[in-house]
């Protein structure tokens, strides 16, 4: 059961294309589309010419290119429940996110956590990402992307975390993203840990409700455990609501198929950005919607 929905995971992609292609000439909420445009969230291009859909964080497990313009800023609260054998818990953040030229975005974050009734500082991180060229010029848009985690000493070592962003649009108001991950905890158990994610959405109502399906798979060992690895597939709906132009809400719920992983693990995400909330006006001809 796991083997077929991973494979069919890894075939949404191709589905959504096909599925852009075929609806490329169709009537979408009464209006026909253009040839070479959506009409839609791929519309409003930002100053790295990426679309209006990658203003504001669309997914919450998996990051795509980039999210703020040079020198916008932008600010996320977030809150993650997680069930396991019946025993919940809950983690906290707080982040702020700056555009940078050239391509760049730079994220600040503190975590807090809520267990057996008490709450805890557990990190604080700073993470960096670039995106190689504009949007559109290379395949897949590839983002790198870097983390420095200092984690308090009763949790654990320090973590470096690097991945690659992939993220692309079919047109329709089909977006997709996929991360490749590998995190390292630098001393106490050493734990590592290699990831794929990948997101898809739909936009239902224009920069304003979309729906969609993520996907984690993590693969994660510790020093004692090499050769017994932990593994785990979570996997479920999200919804992205826009109450204004600056603002926006996600909700993630994914379920365990694994024994290692968790029963159910929530998301909410609540955002702001500071900026004009148009590329119209802006001076500058950046971004990303994020997850």
């Amino acid at each position: 059961m796991k083997t077929q929905l991973i494979a069919a995971a890894a075939c949404l992609p191709m589905l959504c294309s096909a599925e852009s292609e075929l609806l490329s000439n169709m009537f979408v909420f009464g209006k026909r589309q253009p040839q070479g445009g959506s009409g839609m969230a791929e519309e409003a291009p930002g100053a790295y010419d990426q679309p209006e859909w990658l203003g504001s964080r669309r997914f919450a497990t998996t990051r795509a290119y980039i999210q703020q313009d040079p020198w916008e800023v932008g600010v996320e609260q977030w809150w993650r429940s997680r069930s396991d054998g019946g025993e919940w818990s809950h983690l906290f953040q707080e982040e702020l996110e700056i555009g940078l030229p050239y391509r760049f975005q730079l994220d600040v974050y503190a975590d807090w956590t809520l267990e057996d009734g008490d709450t805890d500082y557990k990190d604080t991180a700073v993470e960096l990402r670039w995106a190689l060229a504009n949007w559109g010029k290379i395949p897949l848009n590839p983002t790198l992307y870097f983390e420095y985690k200092w984690v308090d000493a009763d949790r654990g070592g320090n973590v470096v975390e690097p991945k690659i962003l992939l993220s692309e649009d079919f047109g329709c108001g089909w977006h997709w993203a996929m991360n490749f991950v590998w995190e390292k905890e630098l001393t106490d158990s050493q734990s590592e840990e290699w990831a794929v994610t990948q997101a898809i959405s739909k936009t239902l109502i224009d920069s304003k409700l979309s729906v969609g399906l993520e996907m984690t798979y993590k693969w994660e060992t510790s020093i004692g455990s090499r050769d017994n690895p932990e593994s785990q597939f979570n996997i479920g709906p999200s919804i992205q609501w826009r109450p204004t132009t600056n603002s926006h809400v996600d909700v993630v719920t994914l379920f365990g198929t694994t024994e290692d992983g968790p029963d159910f693990e929530g998301w909410l995400v609540l955002g702001w950005d500071f900026g004009s909330g148009t590329h119209e006006d802006k001076a500058f001809a950046p971004v990303t919607r994020r997850q």
